[in-house]
């Protein structure tokens, strides 16, 4: 498939997941034509719809619960993912038009186009408090509720998740401990935090529960009453005109079989929650009471969320300057220099700087520090630069003089660059804040077995299962190797 009235060609494989989404109407080529780095997004999008067919495919094979809700997550995932990319698209092309206007006669002018650095954004130790009724937490009484539950964190098209934790009132927090890292964050960047929940009432899937309802009415009101109630709630024939047999009455049948994961609360973090500690933020409540997959939450999470300009951990600029004592016009002291975070190191040679030693001197930058370039005598180019900082009551001037005229306009652009990077991430430059590095993903375990202890105990049974059921485990037994291959993929490119 090929879009002609556009400059540049797209290509779409015939027969893809993608092709089939363009021809449901579900996604626009226009979207993905004349766009810059088009066709890395493109794979993105081919194989987040892939995993979400086979995602569908599996929800409905699926036997198992723990099964079904990595299916279920799954799919939620996929489903995220291409509105992100979809969204990425769009930006990246209205950017793209923006540009071509701005470079017309009639809208040219004086224009900064200075950009901060990118840094990488960690959220970590992640801890939701539950508030559990005394009733339910002390005494352990009333109906045993359990919910399956994780998060998902999106920043901009980089959407990553935690692993699910199996939620009920034995537990008094939520934790997710494992850091998660953003490593194309801006300073503007806004980080959202969003709980799912799934419940786990009984076992068996949401759908269930008005069944059960319906089923113990009718058994309470008698025969032919009871008959009559169930029929209106399962919206049978003998239904009343109200309902006109149409569709249940409580709760309307799901597009997708099997358990369904619902937002649970959501959060929304940006430069200003940034704090080399841990700190509590508030949680939005996006769910009610009365739902099946509701958890008594606090309104309020916990956790440490750092960040780490490139400016910070990354050298700005290196080279050699020669360090100017006093009043002297030729000469000094040549160094090799490297303007990294919050200092101007100064080496007596390249392969001190290499070595990691200790520079011989350390020029402090940040933001109370002047910077101004310095002309040679005679001739009235700058090739140096003085850099005024303030220790104590007393103001210390180093000039630094490069070998030529372009090498100071290079240092001089690095120091700008510097400086407005530093304006832009404001507490996240006055020090180099830690950043964890996450273990590697693996597939989930299996969630524990659910129920009393009644149905934790072991019972003599057959060793070899009946007839009737060996057609049942083989094609469990397929199904499950299927999810595993789907995980593994899903967790390795991860």
């Amino acid at each position: 498939m090929f879009c002609r009235n556009q400059q540049s060609r797209l290509t779409v494989a015939r027969g893809s997941a993608l092709e089939m989404e363009i021809r449901r109407g579900r996604c626009r080529l226009s979207v993905l034509a004349d766009c810059p780095q088009e066709p890395e997004m493109q794979r993105k999008l081919e194989r987040e719809l892939r995993l979400r067919e086979g995602a569908l495919k599996l929800l409905g094979a699926c036997s198992r619960p723990e099964q079904a809700l990595e299916a279920a997550k799954g799919l939620l995932l996929c489903n995220a993912r291409v509105l992100a990319y979809m969204a990425e698209l769009q930006r990246r092309k209205e950017a793209q038009v923006l540009r071509r206007t701005a470079r017309r006669p009639s809208d040219a002018g004086p224009m900064d186009e200075r950009l901060p650095c990118r840094g990488t954004v960690c959220i970590s130790d992640l801890r939701i408090p539950l508030m559990w009724k005394d009733t339910e937490y002390f005494r352990n009484k009333g109906e045993l509720h359990r919910c399956a539950v994780f998060c998902l964190l999106q920043l901009g098209a980089e959407i990553h998740d935690t692993p699910m934790v199996l939620v009920d009132r034995t537990l008094t927090d939520i934790c997710f401990e494992s850091p998660v890292l953003f490593s194309e964050a801006g300073p503007d960047f806004e980080l959202k935090v969003e709980l799912y929940s799934a419940g786990l009432a009984g076992g068996g899937t949401q759908g269930s529960t008005p069944r059960k309802l319906a089923t113990r009415l009718s058994t309470s009101l008698g025969r032919s009453s009871g008959k009559r109630v169930r029929a209106a709630m399962d919206g049978g024939p003998g239904s009343p005109p109200g309902n006109g047999g149409t569709g249940p009455l409580l709760l309307p049948a799901p597009n997708v079989p099997g358990p369904k994961f619902h937002l649970l609360a959501h959060a929304v973090l940006s430069l200003a929650e940034v704090q080399d500690g841990f700190r509590t933020h508030d949680l939005a409540i996006a769910s009610s009471e009365e739902s099946s997959c509701w958890v008594p939450l606090y309104g309020s999470m916990c956790c440490r969320l750092a960040a780490q300009p490139r400016c910070m951990a990354t050298p700005v600029s290196t080279g050699f300057l020669r360090l100017q004592q006093g009043s002297e016009a030729q000469g000094g002291t040549r160094l090799y220099c490297v303007l990294r975070g919050t200092n101007l190191l100064c080496y007596r040679g390249l392969d001190e700087a290499e070595a990691g030693l200790e520079p011989a001197l350390t020029i402090a930058i940040n933001k109370e520090t002047r910077i101004r370039s310095t002309e040679r005598e005679g001739r009235g180019q700058p090739h140096g630069m003085a850099v005024t900082n303030r220790y104590g009551g007393e103001e210390v001037t180093h000039t630094l003089v490069a070998e030529s005229r372009a090498e100071a306009q290079r240092w001089m652009e690095a120091f700008w660059q510097h400086f407005y990077d530093m304006s832009q991430w404001k507490q996240c430059c006055e020090e180099l804040m830690r950043i964890e590095v996450p273990p590697p993903r693996r597939p989930p375990a299996m969630l524990p077995r659910q129920g009393s202890l009644y149905h934790e105990m072991a019972l003599p049974g057959p060793a070899v299962p009946p007839p009737a059921c060996e057609g049942l485990l083989l094609q469990d037994n397929a199904v499950s190797a299927e999810i595993r291959a789907l995980l593994s993929t899903y967790y390795s490119d991860r």
